[in-house]
């Protein structure tokens, strides 16, 4: 297979790969499966990134070699009805910037900007899904969902103002962003006909509330409708700006700028602490805890486990234990938290504690 995968960087143009790939193991089979951020990883370029992704999806990977979670997609060509989180970018003054520049110079700023945007859009699983000269239409929630596809497509966003800031261009420029995003329900495939340009063409309300978002914004701002607000709990400090009359939408659509991410200790605290039931049940494992505290209280240290399907209750049984347990009696409480969106943060959950302490 080694043989194969060395051929196929020899066809791109890019053998000097060749290492990287075969120290990580990857051969033929699993090309298919690679992501950018997989590239990224072992140190490939993003221009380069960007070529080897585009030959792996002119592969013709037979379906049994996809990852299971792509199964469940419906065959390409085929229109869904999804649930889609929808971001559109749109770069600020880019007329402006076309009557000062030389055309040559406007491209590479242009394609900076771009290449800036997509890096991070691509990083949170979002799908650049469409370039409209200076504004990036993207999607998340296709082909795969997430159950934080909202929170990802802010964060994004978010990200997305800073590496644009960032961008180092010539003649010198500050570039700058206005970002509107929206959630709905949308029928996404080929819907009009063959080719890339069509695959992931979205039928519903939500671009064209996504676009009036963007256009609500302030320079290198977040504009949310009240669909996304829903959905991020209290992970966002948010600026409510009100009902807005929205052109094209019968009803007044409430609005929030998003001004940065909350430090909070854990995601179940920003999502479910404001409006939990009683607890009810669980008394074998609250016991089985009593006496993992007992035995910790003598000096033998104690590690608890807690594992099961998502939804089940694992945070709320750890949140009621400590809170209505031992909330009385002298302890120091310590609560890291991973997060998947810091995989490449090296000691993240130790580093955000400290920020917190602080």
């Amino acid at each position: 297979m080694t043989g194969q995968v060395a051929a196929w960087l020899e066809k791109v143009g890019l053998p000097q790969y060749l290492k990287p790939f075969s120290d990580h193991g990857i051969d033929f089979d699993v090309l298919p499966e690679i992501t950018d951020r997989d590239l990224e990883s072992m140190g490939i370029l993003l221009g380069h990134r960007r070529k080897l992704l585009r030959s792996i999806a002119e592969l013709d990977a037979p379906k049994s070699r996809l990852p299971a979670l792509e199964t469940e997609v419906a065959p390409a060509g085929e229109p869904e009805r999804r649930q889609l989180t929808i971001m559109f970018c749109d770069l600020v003054d880019s007329t402006a910037l076309s009557q000062r520049l030389d055309p040559e110079e406007l491209r590479e700023i242009l394609q900076a900007y771009r290449d800036a945007a997509t890096t991070v859009i691509t990083s949170y699983d979002g799908v650049v899904a469409r370039l409209l000269g200076d504004g990036i239409l993207s999607y998340f929630g296709y082909p795969s969902a997430h159950e934080d596809d909202a929170e990802r497509a802010v964060r994004a966003a978010l990200e997305t103002i800073a590496a644009v800031r960032a961008v180092n261009t010539r003649p010198r420029q500050r570039l700058e962003v206005r970002i509107g995003i929206a959630t709905g329900l949308v029928v996404v495939g080929d819907l009009i006909g063959k080719g890339a340009s069509t695959e992931q063409e979205v039928i519903g309300e939500t671009p064209n509330l996504a676009a009036r978002m963007q256009a609500l914004a302030d320079p290198d701002s977040v504009v949310i409708a009240s669909s996304t607000r829903r959905l991020l709990g209290n992970l966002f400090q948010l600026r409510e700006l009100g009902a807005r009359e929205i052109k094209g939408f019968s009803e007044p659509i409430e609005v929030w700028v998003v001004e940065g991410p909350i430090l909070l200790s854990s995601r179940f605290e920003a999502f479910r602490s404001a409006r939990l039931v009683g607890f009810v049940g669980r008394e074998q494992e609250m016991d089985r805890l009593a006496e993992c505290k007992q035995r910790t209280w003598r000096g033998q240290g104690q590690v608890v486990l807690i594992s099961g399907e998502p939804g089940i209750g694992k945070s709320r049984l750890a949140d009621h234990f400590f809170k209505e347990q031992i909330a009385s009696e002298p302890h120091i409480r310590l609560r890291y938290q991973c997060s998947p969106h810091h995989r490449a943060s090296a000691l993240y959950p130790i580093i955000t504690q400290l920020q917190r302490a602080a």
